[in-house]
C-alpha cells in the first residue's frame, strides 16, 4: 500500500469495498482504458461488472435494495475508478445524483418505483440542468413545462447531458409558472423516463447524438430536445412544483464532492505514471528522478495529490454528518481540479516527448483533466461560492 491518498478511520466494510474496487480497476479498467478511449467506445463490459458488484446501488438504502453506504465511501470509490479511467466514473456519477435527489426529495411512491431498479443498474440515471445559452447562469434556462390537463407539456433544449443516450431516467430542470416572485421558485424538476438510444426516442423527445469531445470519451454526452413532450403530474420530483432549483442545487453539492474525487483519482494516476517513468528513464548516466529538477516536480506533485485527497475527504464527511457543506464542497472541487491539472501537466513534462504520444497513458490524462475545471460549476463559480461563504463567517460586526 502506498503512503499517498490514504483515509484514516474507515470501517472494515469500507476498506473491503475500496480494496475490491481497486483490484477491479487494476485488472479490468486500466488494461482496457487506452483502447476504449481512443475508439470513443462505450465500456459495456466494465459497466456490466459494476452492476454485478452493486456499485450502482452503493449509496441507495438497503430497504430499497442498495448497499446503504455513505457519501465518503462513494467518493473514495469514484477516486479509485477515476484513477483507472475518468469516463467510467462519469457513468455512475449522474446516476448517483439522481438517486440522491430521489432519496432526499422524492415521494415514497417515487422511491419505491425507481430506487430498487436503480440499485441494480436496470434503471440508469442522468442529470440535466444546463442549456446552450445559460452556462453557469441557471436562472437563464428557457426550457419550459406548461400545465395541460392532468399533466405537463415540455418544450426546449437541454445541453451537456452526461449519459444522455444510455440513461433511462433523466432528472430535468425546467421553468414552470407557479406565480412566485422569484425565478428560482418557478423551476421544477421532472423525472423523465425514456428508452436508451439516439434519435427520437419517444414522441416529442429527441437525443440527437453524441457531442464530440477532446477528452472524457467513451461516456456519451448529448443534447436533449423537447418538442411538445407530455409527462404526467406524477413525474414532478416530490410532486410539488416550484422546488426544482433547490433540489438541483442539493444534487450539485454532492456532485462537487464527486468531481473533487475524480480530480484526486486522475492526479494520483498521473503521479504514479510520472514517478515510475522518472525512475526508469535515464539521462546523463542516471535515472531522471535523481536530477533535482525532476525530484522537485515529484515533490510538488505528491504534495498536491495528498492535499486534494484530504480536502475531498473532509467535504464528504461534512455532508455525511448532516451539516451544510457548500463551502467545503466548493473548496474541494476547486482545489482538486486545479491541482489535478497541475499534477497531470508535471507528469506530462516528466515524460518529455513520449508524453505527446498516444501510446502513453499520460496523453489521455492530459486531455481529460481540463473537463474537471468546468464540470459541476467552473473554478470561478467555486471561488464565488467560497468567497461569499467566507464573508458570512467573517463579516465585520458594527
Amino acid at each position: 500500500m502506498t503512503r499517498l491518498a490514504q483515509t484514516a478511520g474507515l470501517t472494515d466494510v469500507q476498506q473491503e469495498i475500496l480494496d475490491t474496487v481497486r483490484d477491479f480497476v487494476d485488472r479490468e479498467i486500466i488494461p482496457q482504458a487506452q483502447r476504449l478511449e481512443h475508439a470513443d467506445e462505450y465500456p459495456q463490459e466494465i459497466v456490466d461488472r459494476m452492476r454485478e458488484m452493486g456499485l450502482f446501488g452503493l449509496t441507495i438504502p438497503e430497504e430499497y435494495g442498495g448497499l446503504g453506504e455513505s457519501l465518503l465511501t462513494y467518493a473514495l470509490v469514484v477516486e479509485e475508478i477515476s484513477r483507472g479511467w475518468m469516463s467510467v466514473s462519469g457513468i455512475v456519477n449522474t446516476h448517483f445524483i439522481v438517486a440522491y435527489m430521489l432519496m432526499r426529495h422524492g415521494t415514497e411512491a417515487q422511491k419505491r418505483h425507481y430506487l430498487p431498479r436503480m440499485a441494480t443498474g436496470e434503471v440508469r440515471g442522468a442529470f440535466s440542468m444546463s442549456e446552450p445559452g445559460c452556462g453557469s447562469d441557471v436562472s437563464a434556462i428557457k426550457t419550459r413545462a406548461v400545465r395541460d390537463g392532468d399533466g405537463y407539456v415540455i418544450d426546449g433544449q437541454k445541453m451537456w447531458l452526461t449519459n444522455g443516450g444510455s440513461a433511462t431516467l433523466v432528472a430535468v430542470l425546467v421553468k414552470t409558472d407557479e406565480g412566485a416572485d422569484s425565478v428560482y421558485r418557478n423551476m421544477t424538476t421532472f423525472l423523465v423516463e425514456k428508452p436508451q438510444g439516439f434519435g427520437e426516442v419517444a414522441p416529442g423527445l429527441t437525443v440527437p447524438g453524441k457531442i464530440e469531445k477532446m477528452g472524457y470519451k467513451g461516456v456519451d454526452t448529448t443534447e436533449l430536445l423537447f418538442d411538445g413532450y407530455r409527462v404526467p403530474a406524477t413525474a414532478v420530483l416530490g410532486e410539488a412544483p416550484g422546488r426544482g432549483f433547490y433540489q438541483m442545487m442539493d444534487g450539485v453539492e454532492v456532485g462537487r464532492v464527486n468531481v473533487a474525487a475524480r480530480g484526486c483519482g486522475v492526479a494520483l494516476r498521473a503521479f504514479e505514471l510520472g514517478v515510475r517513468y522518472a525512475q526508469q528513464r535515464e539521462t546523463f548516466g542516471k535515472p531522471i528522478a535523481e536530477h533535482q529538477a525532476v525530484l522537485f516536480r515529484l515533490a510538488d506533485m505528491a504534495t498536491k495529490v495528498e492535499a486534494a485527497h484530504q480536502m475531498m475527504v473532509m467535504a464528504a464527511r461534512k455532508k455525511d454528518s448532516g451539516e451544510r457543506n457548500d463551502l467545503e464542497a466548493g473548496m474541494a472541487k476547486y482545489l482538486a481540479s486545479e491541482y489535478c491539472r497541475d499534477v497531470v501537466e508535471e507528469s506530462f513534462r516528466i515524460h518529455g516527448g513520449y508524453g505527446f504520444s498516444k501510446e502513453y497513458e499520460i496523453e489521455r490524462l492530459y486531455r481529460e483533466a481540463p473537463m474537471l475545471l468546468i464540470g459541476e460549476g467552473t473554478a470561478d463559480i467555486q471561488r464565488m461560492i467560497i468567497g461569499r461563504r467566507v464573508l458570512e463567517d467573517y463579516r465585520l460586526r458594527a
